[in-house]
């Protein structure tokens, strides 16, 4: 594009407005009025510049008028709810015995639904204050009553709440603690699956339900329910359903005789005797790691718990799962056969924990209906 100096604009500009003449007839007579180029451009900026001050100022007013209004909307808006919120606050003052029995109805109702599905709730033991808060932070329901009388019935139910709240965490460290004996009487270490609590790694989303501002019971609470949680779903995931609905078991973890060499081995696991094609359970829920040949085991098929903990399942004629498959326990993995290093149809079941064969039968026996699936007293024998 070609950039027109100052000398260019004016030659442009006397092209739009060029000399012009009038001639004008009066009594006989002719006058000519000459309009110069100069004249027209000033007459033309003049009335440029009148009609862009005239355009500014209408916008001016049009601005002026809808910031009063938006104004007045926003005063009336205050005004409606400042009036809603004394009226709120009036009809609370006149019903407040209306709106304390109702929230005493709730809190019987929470109460009386949490005894029917958990049953009484454990009281402090003597010299118990873990669940207690500072002295200075409590709020005693006579005092708030003296202080305040209309709200004596509020301040009661307030006490009331704080003491549920302490009663459901006595329950909720009783379960974990119960928990973390189980685990700890199988042979593993309770840290390690409150560890996997701890750990806020790709760990995200919206802050929903946070606790921070509530009463220090209810942070307790809290904190008591994450803890049992984890230790549940800890124990959970260790293996505790039979892997096999079976009369017998045919051989027992430990040394025995090979029965191939008939020398001294040691056998890592269990042998469960059936037909082929008899189902094979997971033992407990978990990601299916492995399915495949292993050397001696024929085909294998392990599921990863989590912790270090893993179950392995051998001599397999076909597979109900592949890698990948997140299975719960009693779900069928695969079938009974004999392939591998075996004798005849058996399933061979490992439990292992940090790659470390241990006896799998602790973990069974913690199944209430382990011995009556099993044949008790086969399982119990056979070690």
């Amino acid at each position: 594009m070609q950039t027109l100096d100052r000398d260019g604009w004016m030659t442009r500009l006397r092209s739009w407005f060029p000399d012009r003449e009038f001639f004008m007839r009066s009594q006989g007579q002719v006058r000519f009025i000459r309009v110069s180029s100069r004249v027209q451009i000033a007459a033309a900026a003049i009335g440029g510049i009148i009609v862009l001050a005239w355009l500014a100022m209408m916008i001016a007013i049009i601005a002026v008028q809808f910031a009063s209004t938006g104004q007045r909307s926003a005063l009336l808006e205050r005004e409606a709810k400042v009036t809603s919120a004394e009226t709120r606050v009036s009809a609370y003052r006149k019903d407040i015995d209306h709106l304390a029995a109702d929230l005493e109805r709730r809190q019987a109702f929470i109460e009386q639904v949490v005894k029917s599905e958990l049953g009484d709730l454990p009281a402090p033991a003597a010299g118990d204050t873990a669940s207690e808060r500072p002295v200075e932070t409590a709020k005693p329901a006579a005092r708030i009553s003296a202080s305040f009388p209309s709200a004596s019935g509020l301040a009661v139910i307030e006490q009331r709440q704080l003491a549920f709240a302490e009663q459901l965490t006595r329950l909720a460290d009783s379960r974990a603690a119960g928990a973390e004996a189980s685990i700890r009487r199988l042979g593993l270490n309770p840290r390690l699956m409150l560890a996997k609590m701890n750990d806020r790694s790709a760990q995200g989303g919206p802050l929903l339900g946070a606790a921070n501002d509530l009463d220090t019971r209810f942070q307790r609470l809290g904190l008591s329910l994450a803890r049992m949680g984890a230790l549940q779903d800890g124990l959970a995931a260790v293996p505790h359903n039979l892997p096999a609905s079976l009369e017998y078991i045919s051989s027992g973890f430990g040394y025995r005789r090979d029965p191939f060499t008939d020398a001294p081995a040691f056998h890592a696991g269990l042998d469960f005797r059936g037909p082929i094609g008899a189902p094979i359970y997971a033992a407990a829920k978990g990601t299916v790691s492995f399915a495949g040949i292993r050397q001696g085991y024929g085909n294998c098929l392990e599921i990863t718990h989590g912790n270090g903990v893993v179950t392995r399942y051998a001599h397999m004629s076909a597979f109900r799962a592949r890698i990948g498959q997140v299975v719960g326990a009693g779900d069928t993995i695969g079938a009974i056969g004999s392939s591998g290093r075996s004798t005849g149809p058996h399933l061979h079941f490992e439990v292992r924990i940090n790659d470390q064969a241990v006896n799998p039968r602790p973990f069974l026996e913690g199944n209430q209906n382990v011995f009556a699936k099993a044949g008790g007293r086969a399982l119990a024998s056979r070690s």
